[in-house]
Formats: structure tokens, C-alpha cells, sequence
């Protein structure tokens, strides 16, 4: 662990395992870096992995007020400088900022899974009022229980009565992970808000010419593969590849066949640039 210091002098915690070439990981929203300790023992054998916490997170800095993503973005350009990696994997909404990001840092490869971006108005967006009006309640179960069946509506827990998933939801908020992902809730539903507020067609991100991975699990937010399909034919440096028997947590599962396209991936040389799309 060391501590690096952010643009706006605030302090980083850089947590770093392994050895070769750098791979930075930018977490989801709902969770610290402590859910992708498996991730980056699996990939610690061939890369060194380099975690941080997002602003307002354990032993990270506040987020600056009012927020956006600039902060998110400041501080990976931070991280990437300082530990001289070019290869960066982002989940979840950390996959919305890391491709932000690639639009302006010297990224070389970037591998997203799940990525909450929202493209011509496919990521689905209903659920967001309902969460909010529930937390400005302080009922944080039912605004939990309607975000995971928003983001998941294939899980058939999804499909059950609100008031089942609530009492499931208020005994999951009493195991570690649960208390987490209550807690930050708040932020959980800021940043979808502003990963809407960005919708707009694929053209918007044909800037970003690194080489991408753009994948999703087959088990996971059915949504993910038609909003890769459309990004892929964006970028000019960009392939998809949906992994079976995933969800959307499985980057944090780290099993085999979530981790060896991701080894595949970073070990293969850096191909020369093609001709944008026009």
C-alpha cells in the first residue's frame, strides 16, 4: 500500500499486487476495492494490479461537490502516471468512467465488463426515480431492492413481489457486502443519474482509439450485449465477447473463464492503429 497524491492535493491509497506490466482496475459503484481482491490475485502471476477506492469510498478522499466524473478521471490520470501502466479493466460504472477517461489519457488497451453506458436509450432508466423517491424516505432496503432488480431485470428475484425483495434485501444489508452497498446507495444513484444524463448515440465515444474489450456476461443485464454490439462498431479498435455461465459480478468471481480473456488480452501485443471511423 502507498499513498499518491491527487490533483487537488487530496490523498491516495493505492493497493498494488504482482508482477509485470501495470493494470489498473476501476471498481463498480456499490462496492469498495475489497470485492476485487480475487481478480487480482488471479491475474497477479502475469501483471501487477493496481486497486484504489473511487472518491467518498473507505480510505478514500470525499468527492468534491457538486459531483461529476472529472474527479474520477483526475484521479485514475493520477494513478496511470504514477505506476507508468497503459492497461486499465473498468466494471460497471468504473467501465462508464474508464472509457471517459480513454477519450483523453494515454490508455493502451482497456477492458470493460458491464460497462453502464447508455446508448440511444438502451440501458434501462425506470427504476431510478422509484430508488431516489425511496431514499429520500430512508427506506434504504426498498431503494436497494429496486436498483438490483433495475440493473438485473433477468434475475428471476427480480420477478418476485416488492415487498418479498425488500425483506430479502433488509437480511442481505445485514451481511458485510449488503451494509456496503446500502451505504453507498446515494452515490450508487448519482452516478446512473449522470451515466444517463450522457446517453446519446455510439458516435459520442468513436474518439477513443485504444484498443477496447468490450464484455459482458451471459447471465448477466441482458442489456450489456446489445450496448457492446453498438459501441464495437463505434470504436475502431474494438471487439466484444460475452462470457458464459456469468453475471454481472463475475470480474469479481475471477473464475478462469472471466480471467483468461483478460490475460489473453493484455499479453498480446499492441496492434498498429486503424483508420478511425468517419
Amino acid at each position: 500500500m502507498e499513498r499518491i497524491t491527487a490533483r487537488d492535493g487530496a490523498s491516495i491509497v493505492l493497493h498494488s499486487t504482482g508482477s509485470g506490466p501495470g493494470i489498473v482496475v476501476v471498481h463498480g459503484g456499490g462496492v469498495t476495492i475489497d470485492v476485487y481482491g480475487r481478480l487480482a490475485t488471479a491475474l497477479a502471476d502475469r501483471f501487477t494490479v493496481h486497486l484504489y477506492n473511487r472518491r467518498g469510498r473507505a480510505d478514500a478522499p470525499p468527492r468534491s461537490m457538486p459531483y461529476t466524473f472529472d474527479q474520477d478521471i483526475d484521479d485514475l490520470a493520477v494513478v496511470l502516471e504514477h505506476t507508468g501502466s497503459g492497461n486499465v479493466i473498468g466494471h460497471s460504472s468504473g467501465g462508464f468512467i474508464a472509457l471517459r477517461a480513454a477519450l483523453r489519457l494515454p490508455i493502451d488497451r482497456l477492458a470493460l465488463y458491464d460497462a453502464a453506458i447508455s446508448i440511444d436509450g438502451g440501458s434501462p432508466s425506470a427504476w431510478l426515480e422509484p430508488a431516489r423517491a425511496a431514499l429520500r424516505r430512508g427506506d434504504t432496503a426498498r431503494g436497494l431492492a429496486i436498483t438490483a432488480a433495475g440493473i438485473n431485470p433477468q434475475m428471476a428475484a427480480a420477478k418476485l413481489p416488492l415487498g418479498v425483495r425488500v425483506a430479502i434485501t433488509r437480511a442481505f444489508m445485514r451481511t458485510p457486502i449488503g451494509r456496503t452497498m446500502g451505504e453507498l446507495l446515494p452515490m450508487t444513484l448519482d452516478e446512473t443519474a449522470l451515466i444517463l444524463a450522457h446517453d446519446g448515440p455510439a458516435t459520442q465515444w468513436d474518439g477513443v482509439t485504444c484498443e477496447v474489450l468490450l464484455t459482458c456476461g451471459a447471465d448477466g443485464p441482458p442489456y450489456y450485449v446489445a450496448l457492446n454490439e453498438a459501441l464495437a462498431r463505434a470504436l475502431p479498435r474494438a471487439r466484444t465477447l460475452t462470457i458464459p455461465r456469468s453475471g454481472h459480478d463475475a470480474i469479481n468471481r475471477a473464475y478462469p473463464r472471466m480471467v483468461e480473456p483478460l490475460v489473453e488480452f493484455f499479453a498480446a501485443p499492441v496492434t498498429p492503429q486503424r483508420t478511425p471511423h468517419t
